[in-house]
This record gives C-alpha cells, structure tokens and sequence, in this order.
C-alpha cells in the first residue's frame, strides 16, 4: 500500500489523571473542543497527592481519560487543565502517536 493510500494519521495522545471529581469538568471541556471520543478509566496509585486506593466510590478516587487530538487541540486542552492545576490531584501528557480514527 502506497503512503498516500494509508488511512493512518499524525495525532496526539492526551492523558489526563486526576480526581474523580474533575470528571464531569473535564469531559466538558473535551466537548467543547469536538472532541469525537475519550475513554475513561477508574485508575489507582500514589502520587505527590498521597494514595489513592479507590475503595470508596467517589472518595479518595482518581480517573484516567484518554482521546486522540491534533497537536493544536491538544495545546489548548492543556492551557484549559491549568484552572484546575493546584487545586486538585491532576497530571496530564501527551505524545504523539500514529492513529487510525
């Protein structure tokens, strides 16, 4: 298969960990950017923000969320997660990945 032909695109994974409280914050501010899918995931783990054990649902409990952007989504999705930057457990990357979507 020719390179043209591949259906296979440059995007940016973007990782974001943090307290199951930011959930419904987050997945807003995914929306608000068109963002076409994300994956959420009850995480677990210890951190600078002490451990997290999730054995009390909706207590002392983190989430992952997961979706595939372009590099400009991505750089305003992370200018957004500054607001909540120090005030909750929060941690986010990305990387760059190949990605048929």
């Amino acid at each position: 298969m020719s390179p043209e032909a591949t259906p296979v695109q440059s995007a940016v994974l973007v990782t974001i960990i943090g307290e199951t409280v930011l959930k419904d914050s987050i997945v807003q501010l995914l929306k608000s950017h068109n963002v076409s899918g994300y994956t959420i995931i009850q995480v677990q783990g210890e951190g600078g923000h002490g451990r997290r054990l999730g054995d009390m649902a909706g207590y002392n409990t983190n989430i992952e969320i997961k979706t595939i952007v372009s590099p400009e989504v991505s750089d305003t999705i992370f200018l957004a997660l500054k607001e909540h930057h120090g005030k909750h457990a929060l941690i986010a990357f990305r990387q760059k990945v190949e990605a048929l979507y």
